[in-house]
């Protein structure tokens, strides 16, 4: 391999690296208002009903940490080469910098221009998890784990995350989400759930992370709107179980 291959690859795992510290910081900051107003004091600044609390939000500190594993893991000298980093390096260096644009954007209350961030942070998590199913399959429980583990349950946590955005910036612009506002959301997560689950390995880390925001949604939800998100909630758990029964079946089949 020339030199200029492996300063390519070098290149590409500091932007990956950089990213992930990027954004673990300016995580770390937004809740304490560093960056301008705490991002839990904006979102209940604009309530709806089926805005998380608090504790729902818990689940970014394991994401950080995941990308910040991953991050350190590419950047070792025999994982730098390998194709499957290559193909998904620069869509996390994107997906960290987006993170880190969006804690400084939703601080400072500019709440519509946040929604556009964070479905332009889906983008390039949807676009390193399809980057991994296109290289080919886990090659190892290092991979299914820092690779497809850690992309697949931040992709699904911010799915969900962008609808409930959706609902914020709604309510942002004094406009309070209706019933018929409030179903489509419903919708648009069942999709994009829906979607995440078709795309194969690492399905699990995309299930747990939308089972854990529906979970969290459902806590706020009243009457038949709690119901929807937990049949929601219950079809993932079931999509997942039947996928695993089927992969398993077709090992023991031949």
């Amino acid at each position: 391999m020339d030199n200029t291959a492996r300063n390519g690859d070098l290149v590409r795992s500091a932007a990956v690296m950089a990213a992930a510290v990027l954004q673990f910081t300016f995580g770390a900051l937004g809740g304490t208002g560093a960056l301008g107003t705490s991002v839990g004091d904006v979102a209940n600044s604009h309530p709806h009903p089926l805005l998380p609390p608090g504790g729902a939000f818990m689940i970014w500190n394991l994401i950080y940490l995941g990308a910040l594993a991953l991050a350190v893991w590419q950047l070792l000298p025999r994982q730098r080469t390998r194709a499957i980093h290559r193909r998904s390096g620069y869509w996390l260096a994107a997906a960290g910098a987006l993170n880190a644009l969006w804690i400084v954007v939703f601080g400072n209350e500019l709440v519509p221009l946040s929604e556009v961030v964070i479905v332009l942070l889906l983008a390039t998590l949807v676009m390193a998890w399809r980057a991994l199913l296109t290289t080919g399959p886990a090659e190892s429980r290092i991979d299914r784990t820092l690779l497809y583990g850690v992309i697949s349950l931040y992709t699904g946590w911010v799915a969900v995350a962008t609808v409930i955005g959706a609902l914020t910036t709604a309510a942002s612009l004094d406009s309070a989400p209706g019933d018929v506002a409030l179903w489509t959301a419903w919708a648009v997560t069942a999709a994009l759930i829906a979607a995440g689950l078709r795309f194969g390995q690492g399905v699990l880390g995309f299930a747990a992370a939308t089972v854990w925001a529906l979970a969290w949604a459902g806590t706020v939800a009243d009457g038949a709107l709690k119901v929807a998100v937990l049949v929601l909630a219950a079809a993932v758990v079931l999509a997942v179980a039947a996928g695993a029964l089927r992969r398993q079946t077709r090992w023991l089949l031949g």
